[in-house]
């Protein structure tokens, strides 16, 4: 009795498991069964294999055929196998060579008609192919992605035209390089905001050393604004990032993937959001907001309003910049490293303290609030700003407070971090943030800072990290008495502490 042999792959988080695809024929009652730990739509792929083999006219090998995952103890899940299980019983049947298939990984769903759909991870299994050395057969549709790694790739766009290259009548479709597309210089990216000088500033120190922010103010002031502007600020990502985007963007759904775009992601999910929304889960396992996040930025609108056990479980990913997801039959790893920018109102009915509106909120009502916001988030977040109603004339007038595209400067500053301890300050740990040059005037104040509002050592290790950044956007060697300030300025300290 012969076996044929298929390579593939399995998706477990953002890695590659190799899979064998082992198709047996035997005597007995003929039929169709997968063993090897298949979930539901791993099964059902014998009615989808059967259906394609039918439409070229080629009949299923007479007896039992039995088709293995390998190896055996871990979960197989998707529609992915259907190609290789396709591939394996034409060789079992002795309608293609095997060793047409010798060297070649392949992936796909197949459709009732034979037509090879997308999967999720094909660029997770581009990587680890070209890794192994191995050539990656995939649908043709999505060759375009694999257009700038290294390595072997083909496909085909349907079961008959797999065949036919296989037996040599065809060549593989091979990839052609996606159109780049050039972002438009716009000009800076605040030319559309009116005012709000502070907001402005504590973006583009957030956008030069990675840090989060938070803007507190009433409804309309331009929040939403704001945080999108931040991704306007940050540099493209590099061909590392890149790499890294694209292989979250392969997690999604075929069919819901965004593609893959040249900026950076800004993703705002609703504060109706649940926590497997948020950090990713589910079955099977799927990247949550902050993983789609990654290298761009995650907006929280109406911050108060998420339910404090999805706010609670940011806290790990904001230090770490990875999640981990931990389920009885796996584990796995997504990158977070996101920018978070948090936005909500002062109160609830959102005018506490605006000069043209008064506050209807019932006494304690803004305490209880913002009691939603627990301590050791907010500890987490670096920069915090409010934000004020402009005066009619001034929004109908308009008028822009920074001339200037702030952009060169944070691109400056941030060569200037990476060249000094290979990240961002905000990314520094503290045995690193020893090693800073500081004024000693500067680090009186940085200490009296700490004694008299009572900060934590993760408040002070976050006021520094500002600090260097202010610095650093001021191309100054040394943090400076300056530099203290006005980091102290964005934690919401009302009085500064005198020298």
């Amino acid at each position: 009795m012969a076996i044929a042999r298929v390579g593939s792959f399995a998706l477990l988080g953002l890695t590659a498991e190799p899979v064998t695809v082992e198709v047996a024929v035997n005597q007995g009652v003929p039929g169709l069964s997968v063993v090897g730990l298949p979930d539901k739509a791993v099964g059902e792929s014998r009615d989808r294999v059967r259906s394609a083999l039918r439409q070229l006219g080629i009949s299923m090998p007479a007896g039992r055929v039995t088709v293995n995952l390998a190896p055996a103890d871990l979960k197989k899940e998707g529609p992915a196998f259907d190609l290789p299980i396709a591939l394996g019983i034409l060789v079992a049947g002795g309608y293609l060579p095997e060793s047409a298939l010798e060297g070649r990984r392949f992936t796909g769903e197949l459709g009732l008609d034979g037509t090879i759909r997308p999967v999720r991870g094909l660029f997770v299994f581009a990587k680890r192919a070209a890794a192994e050395g191995e050539e990656l057969i995939v649908p043709a549709e999505r060759l375009s992605e694999l257009a700038h790694l290294d390595g072997q790739f083909g496909g085909a766009e349907t079961l008959e035209e797999m065949i036919s290259i296989l037996d040599g009548r065809q060549t593989f479709r091979r990839p052609e390089a996606a159109e780049v597309v050039e972002l438009a210089d716009e000009g800076s990216p605040f030319a559309d905001i009116t005012g709000q000088v502070e907001a402005k500033a504590a973006l583009v120190i957030a956008a030069a050393g990675g840090h989060h922010a938070r803007m507190v103010g009433s409804p309309g002031t331009g929040k939403t604004l704001l945080a999108r502007t931040l991704v306007k600020l940050l540099p493209p990502p590099s061909n590392a990032e890149t790499g890294e985007l694209l292989a979250i963007n392969s997690l999604l759904d075929p069919g819901t993937s965004e593609g893959y775009g040249v900026g950076r992601p800004f993703r705002s999910p609703h504060h109706t959001s649940s926590q497997v929304a948020m950090i990713g889960g589910g079955s099977p396992l799927r990247p949550g907001e902050i993983t789609l996040a990654h290298r761009g930025v995650l907006f929280l609108d109406e911050l108060p309003e998420f339910p404090r056990s999805v706010l609670e479980v940011l806290r790990q990913p904001l230090e770490e910049g990875s999640v981990h997801i931990a389920r009885a039959e796996r584990r796995v790893t997504w990158p977070a490293a996101f920018q978070l920018v948090a936005a909500h109102n002062p109160c609830p009915c959102g005018y506490y303290g605006d000069l043209e509106r008064e506050c209807t909120c019932p006494a304690g009502a803004r305490e209880r609030y913002l009691s939603r916001l627990s301590g050791p988030l907010l500890d987490r977040i670096d920069l915090s700003v409010t934000l004020h109603r402009l005066p009619s004339q001034t929004l109908l007038d308009g008028g822009q407070d920074l001339d200037t595209d702030p952009r060169p400067e944070v691109l400056a500053a941030r060569s200037k971090q990476f060249e000094r301890q290979g990240k961002l300050n905000a990314a520094l740990l503290p045995a690193e943030l020893r090693g800073l040059s500081i004024d000693p005037e500067a680090k009186a104040i940085l200490i009296q800072a700490g004694e008299r509002f009572k900060l934590s050592g993760r408040a002070l290790h976050r006021l520094l990290r500002v600090a260097q950044t202010v610095a650093d956007l001021a191309d100054a060697d040394i943090i400076q008495k300056a530099h203290i300030l006005r980091a102290l300025s964005f934690r919401g300290v009302d009085q500064l502490v005198t020298a």
